[in-house]
């Protein structure tokens, strides 16, 4: 029998479907999920991850050059991949999840498909699962310090009071937590939600209005990896660990 902690899901959608604009010229050719970092594409390191932390099936939405990437992560057997298919229309982070809703059990993790991070003393799906509370939450955002994330230069994306409630940014200011790229999400996050293409920030703001977007702050290292800049210092970061 596993000693695994419980995960609250045994799925996770994963955002593949982007353009990869600030990634150019590496994505004149290929998705972003695509471009090669310590080795092998981004997209690997996001369902290496799940597959080692016990996530057992990964929804990938797909638009851009959306024949190479399907290609390339259907022949997964860990996890299991299905796709949510955008080639006709790129639906953005909100849109992408309604599209591939019926694909996804309630609660259900989202994350980026080039994240890269180094988890802390515990994986961040079992720290997010540990946290999750359905009656109190509609999603759980992973959240880092400027301390422990790498290559990050803004000014930050939220505040945390003491129970772990979001709030945005003010306008002028520097806000003490990042936002990941990975969450975990409830259905309730999800419904009236706006038809066609959306940012998922249209349904932050509704669940920081009524005290239901949380955070959790992570304890590992997280990589931003939006440039072809950012590459090189996170391959020096991932060989010394």
């Amino acid at each position: 029998m596993s000693d695994r902690p419980a995960l609250a899901s045994d799925t996770a959608m994963v955002m593949a479907a982007g353009l990869g604009k600030r990634m150019r010229p590496l994505t004149a050719s290929q998705p972003k999920p695509l471009v090669r970092v310590a080795g092998k594409p981004l997209v690997d390191h996001a369902l290496d991850r799940l597959a080692e932390n016990g996530v057992e099936r990964a929804v990938v939405n797909v638009h851009y050059l959306a024949d190479a990437l399907e290609a390339h992560v259907v022949e997964r057997s860990s996890p299991k991949v299905l796709i949510s298919d955008e080639r006709d229309a790129l639906l953005e982070t909100g849109g992408g999840m309604i599209k591939a809703q019926a694909k996804l059990p309630d609660p259900f993790f989202c994350l980026n498909a080039d994240n890269i991070w180094i988890d802390g003393p515990r994986d961040a799906f079992a720290d997010l699962s540990a946290r999750w509370n359905p009656d109190e939450m509609d999603a759980l955002l992973l959240v880092v310090s400027h301390a422990r994330a790498v290559n990050f230069a803004g000014p930050g994306d939220f505040y945390m009071d003491p129970i772990g409630r979001l709030s945005r940014r003010r306008q002028g200011r520097i806000a003490p937590f990042i936002y990941t790229g990975i969450q975990l999400v409830s259905h309730r996050l999800l419904r009236d939600a706006p038809e066609g293409k959306f940012s998922t920030n249209i349904l932050w703001n509704r669940a920081i209005e009524e005290g239901r977007l949380f955070g959790l702050s992570f304890t590992g290292l997280w990589f931003e990896v939006g440039t072809p800049q950012a590459i090189a210092p996170t391959e020096d970061a991932l060989r010394r660990g």
